[in-house]
């Protein structure tokens, strides 16, 4: 019996079912080993430890499974939990299932393109929304609007 399974962790929908798939061992080799464990392997980074805590540029946080745009850079907010917080993702981006690991109910927050764990979702956060997307950063990566700019106009 796996660790998830043991302490109730629902993964949702199984890999195949999201646009993007990959064998496990092709998102081993394809990904950084934090993004690994974050993304495929559901874990959670330190707080604090993320470089985009202090990223505050205009641009928007995509997937680093899939580049998926997750969050656009004005829906962020400084939560003072330590990771990565957003108050509202780009519309189809994310998807959530129920997660009962280590004997708490939350909800589970993954990329609508690739599955891969990005964090959970609270109501504790600020208007307009109400919502807390605590993000693990080592899922993301973080594209300023310059570069956006630049990849659109080619």
């Amino acid at each position: 019996m796996s660790l998830g399974k043991l302490f109730g962790r629902s993964h949702g929908a199984p890999p195949s079912a999201f646009p993007v798939a990959k064998t496990e061992e092709e998102w081993r080799r394809s990904l950084p080993p934090a993004a690994f464990n974050v993304l495929r392997e559901h874990g959670t980074e330190h707080a604090f430890t993320s470089p985009l805590n202090q990223e505050k540029r205009a641009g928007r946080f995509v997937c680093a499974g899939c580049g998926q745009p997750l969050f656009e850079a004005g829906t962020k907010f400084e939560s003072g939990t330590g990771w990565p917080s957003f108050w509202q993702p780009i519309e189809g981006a994310v998807g959530s299932t129920v997660d009962r690991s280590f004997f708490m109910t939350r909800t589970e927050v993954h990329c609508a393109n690739c599955g891969g764990h990005l964090g959970h979702v609270f109501d504790d956060g600020p208007p307009p929304t109400g919502l807390r997307y605590c993000m693990n950063g080592a899922a993301m990566e973080f594209e300023p609007a310059s570069a956006q700019t630049a990849g659109e106009a080619s």
